[in-house]
């Protein structure tokens, strides 16, 4: 009878922490959401070499934390309109998938949220907080309380993912600009 009572009560658990994931839009969602001119989406997923990893840490602040990066370039025809680049960040205790759009210059363009995780900290998905990365680089502006405003009640949510658009940022500056 025991461990009927222990295999519930770890099944109702689990059931109640996964009642929090909220999947806002796939991939391709964010493609077209990011990139609404584009012909086409062509992967373009990058493998940083050790120095390309020191310049990321140099710039962003942070670690390189990958080699890989699953990137995609937007195209209209032949022409270049930039890069989506996906990842995820621990929130407060869970991964939060995103996406982030930067332009050939390697500024960022979007950031949206494809799956939260997370039981609080949600309000990182308002369009208004997310629209304050439009325009910035990796050399100004990305930081929590520089450029980026934090959320009373979703603090771990903003700094891990203005850290992650950092490093994004800066991935793109090193293996993406044009």
């Amino acid at each position: 009878m025991k461990p009927i009572h222990l295999a519930t009560l770890a099944l109702a658990t689990t059931a109640s922490a996964a009642a929090f994931a909220t999947q806002y839009l796939t991939v391709e969602q964010a493609q077209r959401a990011m990139f609404p001119d584009a012909s086409a989406f062509r992967d373009a997923s990058l493998q940083l070499s050790t120095e390309q990893m020191h310049q990321v840490e140099k710039l962003a602040g942070l670690p390189a934390r990958s080699v890989n990066w699953r990137v995609f370039a937007a195209l209209k025809g032949d022409t270049p309109l930039g890069y989506m680049i996906l990842d995820d960040v621990i929130g407060k205790f869970e991964l939060i998938s995103y996406a982030v759009a930067v332009n050939p210059d390697a500024s960022i363009r979007q950031v949206e949220i494809l799956t939260y995780r997370e039981s609080h900290g949600f309000e990182v998905r308002n369009a208004a907080w997310r629209k304050q990365f439009a325009g910035k680089s990796v050399q100004a502006g990305l930081s929590v309380g520089e450029g980026i405003a934090n959320i009373s009640g979703a603090t771990l949510s903003c700094t891990h993912l203005t850290d992650g658009v950092r490093r994004i940022a800066a991935v793109a500056q090193v293996a993406l600009r044009k």
